[in-house]
């Protein structure tokens, strides 16, 4: 197995519990830079696609929720 491709499971795992709260069912690393996840067969490219997506949404969650709390903070000021 690569190492690079064990990085590249591993960030989507992290990202993916991130942001669903539970672990990836099904992800596997197969030969020839292919991988399995939730029963999807992908390359490992696309693998890091997806994770990148996944890591957008993840920070595009904690900025809403950053301007709900500024905004809250700004009306408890007043």
């Amino acid at each position: 197995m690569d190492t690079g491709h064990d990085q590249v499971i591993a960030h989507y795992a992290d990202a993916y519990q991130k942001l669903y709260n539970r672990q990836p069912r099904d992800l596997q690393n197969l030969d020839n830079g292919w991988v399995i996840v939730n029963g999807a067969r992908m390359k490992v490219s696309e693998l890091e696609y997806l994770t990148y997506q996944l890591q957008q949404e993840i920070n595009q969650d904690l900025y809403k929720r950053r301007n709900v709390v500024t905004r809250l903070l700004k009306w408890l000021k007043q």
